[in-house]
């Protein structure tokens, strides 16, 4: 019998994204009001933070198990 993870690990992930996304866009204006060498690495992180919690999710999606096996 096929495993639901694969279906409800990406279901997560959009879901994720997008809550994401609306955070972001939500903090847009306050940071545009900022110096751009301020906004710059304000930026930089939130463009990357979204996928420190991707790894997890797919090793999840693939083993069943939270962590990479050693």
């Amino acid at each position: 019998m096929p495993s639901l993870r694969r279906p409800l690990g990406i279901i997560g992930l959009v879901l994720f994204l997008f809550v994401y996304a609306l955070g972001v866009v939500r903090l847009a204006e306050p940071v545009a009001t900022l110096h751009p060498l301020v906004q710059l690495p304000i930026w930089l992180v939130l463009g990357l933070a979204w996928v420190i919690p991707f790894r997890p999710v797919l090793v999840w999606m693939e083993t069943g198990r939270w962590r990479t096996p050693r």
